[in-house]
């Protein structure tokens, strides 16, 4: 990677339109993320030759240059210094990429920023479970039995490790509230309440309202002559973030009008109280509905379109990523892993996506002369390996369209695959090749199989290209 000086700074500034273009700028761990006035005044060959730049991308709002990690930091640093312009926030830039998005892209952007923060958690247990499915599977290192079967003594720390692991998807709803009330510029705190509200154990668990319902058996309760069914939203995703937003929403009514004499025990109260009584009698149940219609409707893709549902997500997967729209899968993935399905088959196919587009990325490093492109392709292709396509995507596949292509080929046929034979994830977690300790441990075979056909397909196709049309990488 080469070394940032000011110089190749001045040339980042100056291929995406000047001082006098840019808003406002922050960054993340690989990319300065920049508010611009005017997109349109970017020049991305320009920009894209310049030494420390590994690509160049737009999306929800914002034009997104990767320098690398470590490297972004001192590019940040002698950016201000050289413009003059202000250290920003993430907040404060997004706010101001925001006036340049649509009404989609502020769909999208709000589901990002909500989901995205619990991320970690979820991951981290997404981990953990696949150490649990390890340790629990049959059939992975004993025929017909599992690990503790056989090494009984190892069965009281998997059981830990299942507790640790669960308790992220168990109290879902706590860790949206808490992400999407502070979203919507609510006390955080009130929106971890409200989830676990919405998970107390003297609730039903929804896991069991069918079978309850089925036996007349739903305990309700009796408020002004209503029957209000008593049930919890374990592993519900809608529930909360509605009741997130009216959370929010009355409590910053209530703060706008209550003396802050007595704030403190009017506002939040208030807000919880009448919130909850929402959630219960109107919110849960229409989210609930509506969340059961939307699983239900990818449930019965792929279960009797198997092929055509595969098919669809692998082809469609990467675009979305361009886009930002895959972000808005998040929540169907987690609604998936709370049904009665206990899994989800979206997720493999994105871990299976990531490893295609690193894959089209080794082959560009075969195939070109140019020696800084080889170490760009080297190290985005090992970062989509291992779950973090970004590098891969926009520094390489894209640029050279392409490969991009070939990639989502590969990933397409792969996805076709597995969702024919029913693979399912326990839980979200890294993506890319360790995506496989998040698969129960009965799809590990088609699951191989499936990344076997992620990286040949799409290497080969982009080799071939190469060679055949003689184009110039």
């Amino acid at each position: 990677m080469a070394k940032v000086t000011k110089k190749s700074v001045e040339q980042v500034i100056e291929a995406i339109g000047g001082t006098d273009n840019i808003a406002s700028v922050t960054h993340c761990v690989t990319r300065l993320r920049f508010a611009l006035h005017d997109e349109n005044k970017v020049d991305q060959e320009k920009l894209e030759n310049i030494d420390i730049v590994r690509g160049a991308f737009s999306t929800s709002g914002q034009f997104q240059v990767i320098i690398g990690q470590g490297a972004v930091e001192k590019a940040y640093q002698e950016l201000i210094k050289i413009t003059g312009i202000e250290e920003s926030s993430k907040e404060e830039t997004k706010a101001a990429a925001e006036q340049n998005m649509n009404v989609l892209q502020k769909l999208v952007k709000m589901l990002a920023d909500i989901f995205i923060p619990i991320l970690p958690a979820i991951v981290t247990a997404g981990l953990l479970l696949g150490i649990n499915n390890i340790l629990t599977g049959p059939d992975i290192f004993y025929e017909g039995q599992s690990v503790i079967d056989v090494h009984t003594q190892w069965a009281d720390l998997a059981d830990i490790i299942n507790v640790i692991a669960s308790t992220a998807f168990v109290f879902l709803p706590g860790l949206i509230g808490w992400s999407a009330v502070k979203k919507f510029g609510g006390n955080p705190l009130l929106g971890i309440v409200m989830g676990l509200v919405l998970v107390h154990p003297d609730l039903l668990n929804a896991h069991g309202y069918g079978e309850a319902k089925e036996a007349g058996e739903v305990p309700v309760w009796n408020l002004f002559g209503l029957d209000i069914e008593k049930i919890g939203y374990q592993g519900q995703v809608l529930p909360i973030l509605f009741a997130s937003y009216v959370l929010a929403k009355i409590e910053i009514f209530l703060k706008k009008r209550v003396s802050d004499a007595i704030s403190m025990l009017i506002v939040a109260p208030g807000a919880l109280l009448i919130t909850g009584f929402l959630a219960f009698i109107v919110i849960g149940p229409i989210m609930f509905t509506i969340s059961n219609v939307i699983t239900d409707f990818f449930v019965n893709t792929f279960n009797n379109f198997a092929a055509i549902g595969g098919l669809l997500y692998g082809l469609l997967y990467a675009p979305m990523v361009v886009t930002g729209l895959h972000h808005t899968f998040l929540a169907v993935d987690l609604q998936l892993i709370g049904s009665d399905l206990e899994g989800t088959f979206l997720w493999p196919i994105l871990a299976l996506s990531n490893i295609a587009q690193g894959a089209a990325a080794f082959a560009i490093m075969v195939a070109t002369r140019d020696e800084k492109l080889k170490g760009l392709s080297l190290s985005s292709g090992i970062s989509a390996f291992l779950g973090v396509t970004e590098p891969a995507m926009f520094g390489v596949n894209l640029r050279y369209r392409f490969p991009f292509v070939c990639a989502v080929i590969g990933s397409a046929i792969a996805a076709i695959f597995i969702t024919v034979n029913g693979v399912l994830a326990t839980s979200i977690g890294v993506g890319g090749i360790p995506g496989i300790f998040s698969i129960y441990t009965q799809y590990w075979l088609a699951f191989a199989i499936g990344m076997v056909i992620s990286i040949v397909v799409p290497f080969v196709l982009t080799y071939l290209y190469v060679k055949l049309k003689k184009v110039k990488v």
